[in-house]
């Protein structure tokens, strides 16, 4: 009996040991290492089965390939994305946690909504991939073309609205600065997201809905119709809707997707992962499902990428102040 106690005291000690040797090791070799040690997370901000939800969900599978070890997607919706992306920015940086960064972190973090510096809490992987944004309308409305919503919005100002999924999100802000480039004036109805806005518009208690390709479907079975696409080229499903460019307004609001960590991580591990979602952008199986939903690969690697972040902040610094954001944030 106590031959046994004492083996298994041991045996014990000597796993105790193995564990600390484990977590002793040097930096260098645990990244050599990575990521033996356990399965990934991944944060998608967004709301399971959503565009974003979809697309995240096909890279992270070929990228899973690439790495050769299980990558596990946990939704963290909230605050227009931002509740995922802080718990990402204040995860440990070791590699097992990444996620999806919005782009409109660059625009929340100066409306202070979110409280995290965009330039100096995260680690930027890879921008991966876009969105297709458009304004749509009851099939049964007077506007045929974005031309004839226009001349009608001069002739009310004011009177004819359009719901989005919020104040300072992508498809508000890309609305109003189409305003400001048509001289017109809406009434801009903000929703909890771009489903209770579709709904309504789909009910008649708005005019028109800015969103993303949630408006797809009731395009193609006839109770919507789409007036103009926000993309850089007309996108596969609607070859015929013209963008906004084509329509004269020099405006391109397309939302990439990128893929980030938390700030600290040891370069060979970010290294590791910069290449495995290089690959999987190309791997034909997400590239399949991103055309499926006319979500654009748009890939950047982390130099040009951190770029993209720099650029964009710039530019919601002054989009802040011109559309007044927080005076529109202030009064909800």
């Amino acid at each position: 009996m106590t031959f046994r106690m004492d083996r298994r005291r041991v045996l014990l000690a000597g796993a105790a040991g193995l564990g600390a040797s484990a977590l002793s090791l040097p930096r260098v070799a645990r990244a050599a290492a990575y990521p033996s040690e356990r399965a990934i997370t991944f944060i998608c901000p967004w709301p399971a089965g959503g565009t974003a939800d979809v697309t995240m969900r096909a890279l992270c599978q070929a990228a899973a390939k690439v790495l050769g070890q299980t990558v596990i997607i946990e939704n963290r919706a909230g605050a227009s994305g931002m509740l995922g992306t802080k718990v990402l920015s204040t995860a440990k940086p070791d590699g097992y946690t990444i996620g999806q960064v919005p782009i409109s972190v660059t625009r929340f973090a100066q409306l202070r909504t979110v409280q995290l510096d965009p330039l100096k809490d995260l680690t930027y992987l890879a921008r991966v991939n876009g969105q297709t944004f458009g304004l749509a309308v009851r099939a049964d409305s007077p506007w045929k073309t974005l031309a004839e919503f226009v001349a009608a919005a001069k002739a009310k100002p004011g009177l004819i609205s359009y719901g989005s999924a919020g104040i300072g999100g992508a498809t508000h802000v890309g609305m109003e600065e189409f305003n400001l480039l048509a001289g017109i004036q809406l009434n801009h109805i903000p929703y909890k997201g771009g489903a209770p806005a579709l709904q309504d518009l789909l009910g008649g208690q708005v005019d028109a809905v800015a969103d993303s390709s949630s408006w797809a479907p009731h395009v193609k079975s006839g109770k919507l119709r789409l007036l103009v696409t926000w993309g850089e080229t007309r996108t596969k499903d609607f070859p015929a809707v013209p963008t906004l460019k084509e329509s004269g307004y020099d405006l391109v609001v397309d939302a990439p997707n990128g893929i980030g960590a938390p700030k600290g991580m040891d370069p060979a591990i970010v290294a590791r992962l910069r290449d495995a979602f290089r690959k999987a952008t190309a791997d034909p199986e997400f590239i399949a499902v991103c055309d499926r939903i006319d979500a654009p690969v748009m890939y950047l690697d982390q130099p040009d990428y951190e770029k993209y972040i720099q650029a964009t902040y710039r530019k919601d610094t002054q989009l802040i102040e011109r559309l007044k954001l927080r005076e529109l944030l202030a009064k909800g």
